[in-house]
């Protein structure tokens, strides 16, 4: 039987209390954003709320936890913004949406930060005084689309770079305390696939990443379907699991990579959708679990991870606390069908 697990691919919206809050303590400039050196009462604030944000993940029952995320002004490019060796440039749109974050040029080597790694240690801190059953998740941005959102003023080649990026987020995950999943975000292999031989460098630092923990690794890719040039390299990485995105572009084209190239023994669905406040009933979303395992017969999986398909911070916060409870419901469909 698969195991389905509720989750997330964190970058929480910030809660209504802490968006007047936080805007008041850091300003409204771009030189007011996260840097890694907020002041005391700055990081109090995140504290509450991380602490807030960790509870309503526990009251929707999902069976991974996340940080949630809250200080990354900068969405995926934030482990970069915080470095001491980024300086943040002009705003930049986040692929093709309304968001945008600062550009983070590298000007010189990247060495070790721990910045997500304290993150970690202090959800760790409040599950562990929860008592709670599920067990942590860490996100990251992927090697690959932390490339792609990053400028280059330092290392002078994109190869170099690349690597030199696999490199630093695999030392900050050495950092990491105990987690169950590690998810990997790489909505560039979609947005801005790899140009051939960059293909296979990027699942080359993808390796390199996942090296770096014993827990699973999940590839999530979202904004649609993978090239299949990209998905046959992507294939290559040893992690545990890649992620779909079933809401949005050519599940068509998904479902003929998997059919081509298979896929790993446990995948990840994104089911829900991570950028409209429609909340889909925990109905719908076991229905297009269910198409997915219509669609492929010959494909057993040992686990599913379900979740948005993207990140859910565009989402008011009350659709997404609905939106996670579904998700947290749909998993337990199949269960509630065997032991029935």
């Amino acid at each position: 039987m698969t195991e389905r697990v509720a989750t997330t691919p964190g970058l929480f919206p910030l809660p209504d209390p802490a968006k007047q809050q936080l805007s008041d303590l850091k300003g409204h400039q771009k030189g007011d954003l996260i840097s890694g050196s907020e002041s005391e009462q700055i990081a109090s604030s995140y504290e509450t709320y991380r602490a807030d944000v960790i509870d309503e993940q526990l009251a929707a029952g999902l069976d991974r936890i996340v940080e949630g995320q809250l200080r990354w002004d900068d969405m995926l490019a934030h482990p970069l913004a915080v470095h001491e060796n980024v300086e943040t440039g002009g705003i930049v749109r986040y692929y093709d949406n309304n968001n945008f974050y600062r550009d983070p040029q590298v000007t010189d080597e990247l060495t070790f930060s721990g910045d997500v790694a304290s993150e970690l240690e202090a959800a760790t801190e409040i599950l562990e005084d929860r008592d709670a059953d599920a067990g942590l998740q860490a996100t990251l941005p992927g090697p690959y689309s932390l490339f792609d959102l990053a400028t280059d003023e330092h290392y002078g080649d994109d190869a170099a770079f690349l690597d030199a990026i696999g490199d630093f987020l695999a030392g900050e995950v050495d950092a990491f305390p105990e987690h169950e999943t590690l998810f990997l975000l790489e909505p560039s292999l979609v947005e801005n696939p790899p140009a051939d031989g960059e293909d296979a460098r990027a699942s080359e630092a993808i390796d390199t990443v996942a090296a770096a923990t014993d827990a699973d690794v999940v590839v999530h890719t979202y904004f649609g379907a993978l090239e299949e040039k990209v998905y046959a390299h992507l294939m290559d990485a040893d992690v545990s699991a890649l992620g779909f995105d079933i809401v949005a572009g050519d599940r068509d084209q998904t479902l003929y990579n998997i059919s081509e190239y298979g896929t790993k023994d446990s995948a990840a669905l994104g089911i829900s959708d991570g950028q409209n406040t429609l909340v889909e009933s925990p109905e719908t979303l076991d229905e297009r679990v269910t198409w997915v395992d219509a669609k492929l017969p010959t494909q057993e999986f040992d686990r599913l991870y379900l979740s948005t398909n993207t990140e859910p911070f565009y989402l008011p916060v009350n659709k997404h606390e609905a939106k996670l409870s579904a998700i947290a419901e749909a998993a337990d469909i199949e269960t509630e069908e065997v032991t029935a």
